[in-house]
């Protein structure tokens, strides 16, 4: 059977080239190891990786499709700049389309979904405090509530938006206040999922996503 990783794309059991150097390039520039505004080489980038230029090159365009780089004709490839304005334009997408994840995954999650969130449940006070240990969590419980919402428009569209957050998120880290609890409001998310309780499921997502937007609204001023 064929699985897929949130880069999409598989041959046989692996996912594809493109879809490797996908996740590998936006998690550089999620986390920025790639700056915003830094020009980025695909040369450099199939060697690190390990492959060839043509699945690189198919991962920028769809990176560029997610405004995560911008291509500029004859200059070259380059990681978009990120403006603290653009997270009050995320979040107002964000807070209907994460409470409708939540939402259907309560509804929908199968039975592998279901034990991932029971495990996620376990690492939850367990995870690290630093700033990478919460992203990364973060990360894995958003991610799998996509997956278990089993609508592929509503995946592909948060996650290019959750992606975009995430790099706001890093950029301005280092004025932020501690985000321990922010992350900690995803345990009663997870646990109404398990219940089905798919009404509250959806109001705490939209809680988690709206107290996010508050702190990093204020962390700005």
């Amino acid at each position: 059977m064929s699985t897929t990783d949130s880069g999409g794309g598989t041959t046989g059991n692996r996912p594809s080239l493109a879809s490797q150097a996908y996740v590998a390039i936006r998690d550089m520039l999620t986390s920025v190891q790639i700056s915003p505004g830094d020009p980025i080489n695909e040369d450099q980038l199939a060697k690190m990786l390990g492959m060839g230029r043509t699945p690189v090159r198919e991962a920028i365009k769809r990176l560029e499709s997610e405004r995560l780089v911008i291509v500029y004709p004859r200059r070259g490839v380059f990681a978009t700049q990120v403006h603290m304005s653009d997270l009050s334009l995320l979040g107002e997408v964000r807070v209907h389309l994460e409470g409708e994840a939540a939402y259907q995954a309560a509804r929908r999650a199968n039975r592998e979904q279901r034990a991932e969130f029971e495990q996620l449940l376990v690492e939850a006070g367990d995870h690290g405090s630093d700033l990478e240990s919460e992203i990364e969590f973060d990360s894995r419980v958003h991610r799998a509530i996509y997956r278990a919402a089993h609508n592929p428009y509503l995946e592909s569209t948060l996650e290019q938006y959750y992606n975009l957050t995430i790099r706001i998120w890093h950029v301005w880290a280092n004025r932020l206040p501690e985000m321990a609890g922010h992350v900690s409001q995803l345990v009663p998310v997870l646990e109404s999922i398990l219940a089905r309780d798919a009404d509250r499921a959806r109001e705490l997502a939209i809680g988690h996503v709206t107290s996010f937007q508050r702190d990093m609204d204020q962390a700005s001023r």
